[in-house]
């Protein structure tokens, strides 16, 4: 049983602390994989605030078997889709609001991640264009990418997210870790090899 399958027992059997350890641990990822999605900070806010209220409501609905992260994802990426389609406007392509530092600071570590380290001096500059390249991709391509660095979820738990076959999501994130190389190296910056694109998964 993992920390966080205890955390929702405890909250199962009335403990409200453990839902305060559940945010503190659960708002900034949450707030990450809407912002790379919606490019809108308060937006991304609101959203998570409204995925962990959902957390605490269907709280009786969780069964403790190591797969919290996925659940607690599957809800996120539900709020986000009923999101865009209420609205007329696409969340998708509003003007980018900037991120908090430690958003930045999970930007930057991933354009590090896509650089050779003779390119990595300039990782802000970096940053900017994975951010930008990530508007440039499908929206299941970047939802898996989003989930995957951002959320930290796996890609087996992605997988059931989005409901569709390991094999595919695996080849979501492939995809979008190539084009997002391809950005970089139309401007100049060299990827460090191929791992990225195959990468950990």
């Amino acid at each position: 049983m993992t920390d966080d399958d205890q955390l929702m027992i405890r909250l199962q059997e009335g403990d409200n602390t453990a839902f305060d350890e559940l945010v503190d641990q659960y708002q900034s990822p949450l707030i990450g994989f809407f912002l790379r999605n919606t490019r809108d900070i308060q937006l991304s806010e609101d959203l998570a605030q409204d995925t962990l209220i959902k957390l605490y409501q269907q709280s009786w609905d969780y069964l403790p078997v190591g797969r919290f992260r996925g659940w607690l994802f599957r809800i996120a990426r539900n709020l986000l889709i009923d999101d865009i389609r209420r609205k007329t406007n696409d969340a998708l392509v509003r003007a980018v609001k900037r991120p908090r530092d430690e958003e930045d600071d999970v930007l930057y570590r991933i354009a590090g991640e896509m650089t050779s380290p003779e390119d990595q001096a300039d990782q802000r500059e970096v940053a900017k264009l994975v951010e930008e390249g990530l508007q440039l991709i499908p929206e299941e391509q970047r939802q898996t990418f989003t989930l995957h660095h951002y959320g930290g979820v796996s890609l087996p738990e992605i997988a059931q997210i989005m409901d569709v076959p390991l094999p595919t999501c695996k080849s979501r994130l492939r995809l979008a870790r190539e084009k997002l190389a391809e950005i970089l190296n139309a401007r100049g910056i060299s990827s460090p090899s191929e791992g990225y694109a195959s990468g950990d998964e």
